[in-house]
C-alpha cells in the first residue's frame, strides 16, 4: 500500500508543475479519481481546465478524449453509431468519444438535454447501447465535466439527476499572484504537458481504485456520515436535501483521503473536509437571500458545526 501511496503522490507531484497553486483543488481530483467519480468544474473559461484534464491523463497513464459541447453535439457522438462498409457489404461499428478512460466533456451545459442524458448513462452504468448492442467502456472510465457559469449566452441548467451522478463539484477559480506571475514567466513555445512524466498506467491506477476499499470505518464515523447528510433534510435554508447517493459518495471520497494521507482508517476529519464536494451540488436552497453559491457554502459550514463529531479513541 504505501509504495502505491507514494506514486500517487508522484502523480500529485507532476500535475501540479502545470497546474500552479492549486494543490488543494488538484489532491480533491485524484481523491475523487481514487474513488472512481466524475468531477464536474463550474468555472469561467481560461482558467486550466482542459490542462487539468490533461496533465491527469498524461501522468495516471490513460488515454483521454476531448469532447467541446454544443448544441449540435449529437449523442451518436459520444456512443458511436454504425456505418455501411461499401467493401465488405455490411454496416461497421464506430466508437464514440466515451470509448477512452477520462473524457474531458467541456461546456456541458451547452448542448441539448438528449445529449446530456446519452453522457449520463455512460457515467452512471459504464456502457453504451448502439441499436440494440450494449458495449462497455474501458476501465477506468472518469469524466471531467465543465460548465459555464449560469446565466452566460447559450446555458441551461443541468438535470437534478445529471448532476446527481457527479461524485463532487469543485472550483479552480483565478490563480494567486505568485503563481499567475510564475505561468507568465513560464511561456514559450513548449507545451507544458510535454515535460510531465507518465507515473503509472490503466491496469495499476485500477489496483490503487481497488486499495480504496480496504480502508477500514468504524461505526461511530459511519453514524456521523449518516447525520451529516440527514440534516440536509431538514434544515430551514434547504429545499431539496440530499438523497442516499451522497451518502455512499461520502463514504467513498473519505475513505480515498484517508488513503491518500497514508492511512488505512477513516476519521471524521476526512468526512467532514469532503462533506463540502460532496454535498453542495445535491442541495437546493429555499429561494431566500441563502440562495447562491456562498449561501451553500454558510448553509452547509451550519450544518457540519452542529452535527457532532464522534470521538474516536486510539
Amino acid at each position: 500500500m504505501d509504495s502505491h501511496v507514494e506514486l500517487a503522490h508522484k502523480v500529485l507531484a507532476e500535475v501540479n508543475q502545470v497546474i500552479l497553486g492549486k494543490e488543494k483543488e488538484v489532491k480533491e481530483v485524484l481523491t475523487a479519481f481514487l474513488a472512481n467519480g466524475h468531477i464536474l468544474i463550474e468555472d469561467i473559461p481560461g482558467v486550466g481546465k482542459t490542462t487539468l484534464a490533461a496533465a491527469f491523463s498524461r501522468a495516471l497513464g490513460l488515454e483521454s478524449t476531448r469532447v467541446q459541447f454544443t448544441p449540435d453535439v449529437m449523442p451518436s457522438d459520444l456512443t458511436g453509431f454504425s456505418i455501411y462498409n461499401r467493401e465488405e457489404e455490411k454496416f461497421v461499428y464506430r466508437e464514440g468519444s466515451v470509448f477512452c478512460n477520462l473524457l474531458l466533456a467541456d461546456e456541458i451545459n451547452r448542448t441539448s438535454p438528449k445529449t446530456q442524458s446519452a453522457l449520463l448513462e455512460v457515467m452512471e452504468e459504464r456502457k453504451v447501447s448502439v441499436e440494440g448492442v450494449t458495449r462497455q467502456v474501458p476501465e477506468p472510465f472518469l469524466v471531467i465535466a465543465t460548465q459555464n457559469p449560469y446565466g452566460s449566452v447559450g446555458t441551461q441548467s443541468l438535470p437534478e439527476a445529471q448532476m446527481d451522478r457527479f461524485m463532487i463539484v469543485l472550483t479552480l477559480g483565478y490563480p494567486d499572484f505568485e503563481s499567475e506571475l510564475e505561468m507568465a514567466k513560464a511561456v514559450s513555445t513548449e507545451n507544458g504537458i510535454d515535460k510531465i512524466a507518465t507515473v503509472m498506467n490503466s491496469e495499476i491506477f485500477r489496483s490503487l481504485q481497488e486499495e480504496i476499499h480496504t480502508v477500514f470505518i468504524k461505526d461511530e464515523v459511519y453514524s456521523y456520515i449518516l447525520e451529516l447528510v440527514r440534516a440536509t433534510r431538514n434544515h430551514p435554508y434547504i429545499e431539496r436535501g440530499a438523497s442516499p447517493r451522497a451518502t455512499i459518495a461520502l463514504v467513498k471520497m473519505a475513505k480515498a483521503q484517508a488513503w491518500l494521507d497514508g492511512r488505512d482508517y477513516c476519521t471524521p476529519a476526512d468526512v467532514a473536509s469532503q462533506f463540502p464536494y460532496v454535498i453542495a451540488h445535491r442541495i437546493t436552497l429555499v429561494m431566500t437571500g441563502a440562495e447562491g453559491h456562498e449561501g451553500k457554502q454558510q448553509v452547509i459550514s451550519e450544518i457540519i458545526d452542529s452535527v457532532k463529531k464522534p470521538f474516536l479513541q486510539s
